[in-house]
């Protein structure tokens, strides 16, 4: 499965949340280099971008944020070609019966709500041009291909549901022309990942950064690992 990518971004313009550390801001580094303008999506003014990105208050979890992140987009650049859901809570260890509701509320506000919300503001413009993009970072964790035990409930479940709409957007609007996949980074060594996982952050970003460089007509609704398919 040979997708054909854009060598070049220059002209289009991106929305990554969560993008100010990790995965995420590796993510919009790699398009702002190809040329991207990149919205780096943050959760606090307080919360440094390089300076050839755009900053934007963006709390996944608040509708107000996501509408006004969207609405200024459209302001200064009229467009959207990409938009990566990114942002991303987990904590692990736990059993259903032992995670406490107020984590399973956080992390399915932030996990699946948050790109639901995203992807119902945004698509209008994702749908302006053929070929826009929508990238899920998912995990590996929420495949129901895969023996889900293992505990961390809400993580698992936020994921599976991420994958869910993956499909769905596909499902509604490949035909349309928009390419939505999902994507396991693996285990990255990021503030959620730790220190002992077995990927750097730049290994991690890798595949969400080239998928961000589909061209219209390649692969939609698949969930990826390390540039190839795998089962969800």
């Amino acid at each position: 499965m040979q997708p054909e990518l854009y060598d070049s971004l220059d002209g289009q313009v991106a929305l990554v949340t969560g993008a100010n550390r990790g995965i995420g801001r590796e993510i919009a580094a790699r398009l702002a280099d190809l040329g991207a303008t990149v919205y780096a999506g943050v959760r606090s003014v307080s919360h440094e971008v390089p300076g050839d990105q755009r900053s934007v208050l963006l709390d996944v979890t608040q509708e107000g944020d996501i509408e006004a992140a969207v609405d200024g987009i459209f302001e200064e650049a009229g467009r959207l070609d990409v938009l990566v859901n990114n942002a991303g809570v987990g904590e692990f260890g736990d059993s259903l019966v032992g995670e406490p509701t107020e984590r399973i509320d956080r992390t399915l506000a932030v996990n699946l709500r948050g790109p639901m919300l995203l992807c119902k503001h945004a698509l209008p413009l994702l749908l302006q041009r053929e070929g826009g993009r929508v990238v899920n970072v998912s995990s590996g964790m929420g495949a129901i291909t895969e023996p889900q035990s293992g505990r961390s409930p809400a993580y698992r479940v936020s994921k599976t549901g991420l994958n869910g709409l993956t499909a769905y957007l596909h499902g509604e609007y490949g035909e349309r022309g928009l390419i939505a996949n999902s994507v396991c980074p693996g285990w990255v060594r990021t503030d959620m990942g730790g220190g002992d996982a077995s990927r750097p952050v730049e290994k991690g970003a890798e595949t969400p950064a080239w998928l961000c460089r589909f061209r219209p007509g390649s692969p939609a609704g698949r969930f990826w690992r390390d540039r190839e398919v795998i089962g969800w």
